[in-house]
């Protein structure tokens, strides 16, 4: 029977370091989940370690680097990950196999696979006489991983609702002026997100508006972009200058996105775009995750970052729980996850 209570702290250790690496993998490993693996030795030391970026499973490339400097007894070795070994064989072969050939004897990982196509590794594992304990930090393993559980719970990918604005929610002056509302440390911080995401939302009024490159400026991968509205783009925006991975999307139909989304197999895509769009995914209900750059400035008029919804009793307002509070630079940063009714 599987263990998920009782673990002791240097499990707790292990899985938690496997889950932190996992998170290296953000934009890397769509269509599948971001993981992590450690091995270590009887005596509680690093043999090596894996993460999954796209390409061979974080479980692989551990046993692999372990193969490589390791000249122990690997029978007498631990295996931690922060998701359950996949049991399936796609682009890769069945991690669980894997395992069980290598002749570890233990296995500890935080989350069950909900992938019907993967799962069944820890029944594969304990099978072949592998001791297999889960449930380890599984709150912490399922928030690092939640662009991956949100697409398989909801069919979609997770999307992020990033805002910059002022105190009263400004995001442009009246006379349309919009750079620089917050500081130059929120936007490195933005790019850095850009760096984290599959893909990024934006729309016509955007790109003409602002001509942004939407890039992580060199600090990882840049993002494909999805241009949401009827107008036409300029053939010299920096966008199409720069040869980005641009999608038009001629209406603010809200399945019509999703489903271009879903043929790319996305997991995280974050929204950085005008009151009307932002409006559209508000009342489709799909916006899971708000990150809120607050600038210390009111300006009164201009620009809100959301249009009417349409909404005239407090009753039916959209709430969020904030997750984390933090100052960047001279502004607030908070993330918000969307409230799920009980």
């Amino acid at each position: 029977m599987l263990a998920t209570k009782g673990v002791s702290s240097i499990h707790q250790e292990w899985i938690h370091h496997a889950i932190t690496i996992s998170k290296q993998g953000l934009s890397h490993t769509y269509p599948n989940p971001i993981v992590g693996a450690v091995l270590v030795d009887q005596d509680n030391k690093l043999i090596s370690q894996g993460v999954h970026l796209g390409a061979e499973h974080a479980e692989v490339i551990a046993l692999n680097n372990a193969r490589d400097t390791f000249t122990g007894d690997l029978s007498k070795a631990t295996l931690y990950l922060s998701l359950e070994p996949c049991n399936h064989i796609g682009k890769n072969p069945a991690c669980s196999q894997v395992i069980i050939k290598s002749g570890i004897k233990k296995v500890y990982f935080a989350l069950f696979d909900p992938n019907p196509i993967a799962q069944g590794g820890a029944k594969a594992l304990q099978d072949a006489g592998i001791e297999v304990e889960a449930g380890i930090l599984t709150e912490y393993a399922s928030d690092t991983n939640r662009d991956w559980l949100t697409k398989i719970k909801l069919n979609r990918p997770r999307i992020i609702l990033k805002i910059a604005a002022t105190l009263d929610g400004k995001i442009a002056a009246a006379d349309q002026s919009s750079k620089w509302i917050t500081s130059e440390q929120s936007r490195d911080d933005v790019a850095k997100l850009r760096s984290q995401v599959d893909a990024i939302i934006t729309s016509t009024g955007t790109v003409l508006a602002d001509d942004p490159e939407l890039t992580s400026k060199g600090i990882g991968k840049d993002p494909a972009i999805f241009v949401v509205g009827q107008r036409a783009i300029s053939p010299t925006s920096k966008l199409i200058k720069r040869g980005a991975d641009l999608t038009l999307i001629k209406d603010y139909e809200v399945d019509n996105l999703i489903t271009a989304l879903n043929k790319r197999g996305f997991n995280r895509v974050m929204v950085e775009a005008g009151p009307v769009l932002i409006s559209a995914l508000l009342k489709a209900n799909v916006v899971d995750e708000v990150i809120f750059y607050q600038a210390p400035t009111v300006l009164g008029d201009g620009v809100s970052f959301v249009s009417p919804l349409g909404i005239n009793t407090i009753n039916d307002r959209i709430d969020f729980e904030v997750q984390e509070v933090e100052k960047i630079g001279s502004d607030i940063k908070t993330t918000l996850y969307a409230k799920v009714v009980k």
